[in-house]
């Protein structure tokens, strides 16, 4: 006779404990048409690195950026840049892209969401991340 054999059932939980490099600034939550660094509220489109927030960074449309648009960026000297685009992943036009790779510069480009995540988590890994995170007006 065959015994059905038992799976054993388990959870596991995982915490996560930040402990912020120095006086890192990192992304504390985000929503709908807003962010929050550390203790600031902002509902523009805003440049967030370790050490600088630019906030008021004028770009209200994905598909209206020019690589003029990342002057900004570029004079942090990031290793790797995220866009966070909103609510849902869009793509800068090829000319924007072009200007990264022609600075040997990682762009990455996700939602708003994804992009306060994964920017909180390299920033954590000490690495020299930007976020520029649209955030559109009305």
């Amino acid at each position: 006779m065959r015994t059905r054999s038992r799976t054993a059932r388990y959870s596991l939980i995982v915490k996560f404990i930040l402990d912020p490099p120095g006086n890192a600034q990192f992304i504390r939550a985000y929503g709908e048409g807003q962010v929050r660094v550390g203790p600031r509220t902002l509902t523009r489109s805003c440049i967030v690195a370790a050490d600088r927030l630019i906030e008021d960074w004028s770009v209200t449309d994905v598909t209206q950026l020019g690589p003029g648009d990342f002057e900004p960026v570029f004079a942090l000297e990031p290793e790797v840049v995220i866009l966070g685009t909103g609510r849902v992943q869009r793509f800068p036009p090829a000319e924007v892209r072009w200007a990264f790779a022609r600075r040997a510069l990682a762009l990455e480009v996700m939602d708003l969401g994804a992009a306060c995540r994964t920017y909180n988590v390299l920033l954590q890994d000490q690495r020299r991340v930007v976020a520029a995170l649209v955030i559109a007006s009305g």
